[in-house]
């Protein structure tokens, strides 16, 4: 027997003497609509936690991968679908689940909420949205998967172009200043903010204004995708 197999067969030998654990998702799904952030809940209708609010999320069945369950258990409990998501954490307490060891697996999304209803279905009883900053006592550890969602948020858009998927084709500095203030949660100055984003070679100004607004019309900018994959450029610096 040669050692390569010696070893494989040892391995093997180690693996049917583990324990296997359940392994669940959880979905944490953030929406913005009218210059607010917000999350996606379900009020659960079994137990543990039966009426509680919780992140949306489940089980693997069969042989799903970890992102085919996601995806299953959020259009399931929620009506959403199509959706990127984006796996930022594992969390394993033995305590996390009262009906045992169970390992989740988690994931989160930024997207448009304004043309979004929530249907609940499956094991939810409701589905719906919360303000990002006001949220219930959630179940299970689900308030320990929310802060560490939020934060990897808050550390994506500054090295990806997730805030421009919310805002409109043509948008002014402050539309995009409001995004970014609601997401990272403090207020920032206007004059550095519009300087920082004018460096920016990916963000163009148009000839375009807005109308029909009281107040002078104020300048149209738009985001050049192309300019930003070629570029690989960041906003990596506070502002």
């Amino acid at each position: 027997m040669t050692h390569t197999k010696k070893v494989m067969e040892y391995c093997m030998a180690l693996l049917d003497e583990k324990t296997h654990y359940p392994v669940s998702v959880d979905c944490v799904i953030f929406g913005y609509d009218n210059n607010q952030l917000k999350v996606a809940l379900i009020e659960r209708k079994k137990t543990p936690f039966v009426g509680s609010w919780a992140i949306p999320g489940g089980f693997l069945i069969d042989d799903e991968t970890v992102e085919q369950a996601a995806l299953r258990e959020l259009q399931e409990e929620t009506g959403i679908r199509d959706v990127y998501l984006e796996q930022f954490h594992v969390f394993s307490n033995p305590q996390r689940d009262p009906r045992g060891h169970v390992i989740t697996v988690a994931f989160f999304a930024l997207i448009r909420s304004d043309n979004i209803e929530l249907i609940a279905t499956e094991d939810a009883a409701r589905a719906q949205w919360f303000s990002a900053y006001k949220l219930p006592k959630l179940a299970f550890d689900h308030d320990e998967i929310y802060t560490k969602a939020l934060e990897t948020l808050r550390i994506a858009i500054t090295i990806k172009p997730l805030i421009f998927e919310l805002l409109p084709k043509h948008f002014t500095l402050t539309m995009l200043q409001n995004v970014y203030e609601e997401i990272v949660g403090y207020s920032i100055d206007k004059r550095n903010f519009r300087k920082k984003m004018m460096q920016e070679d990916f963000i163009q100004e148009t000839k375009k204004t807005t109308q029909g607004e009281q107040h002078r019309p104020a300048r149209l900018y738009k985001f050049n995708k192309n300019r930003y994959l070629k570029n690989h450029s960041t906003f990596q610096e506070k502002m």
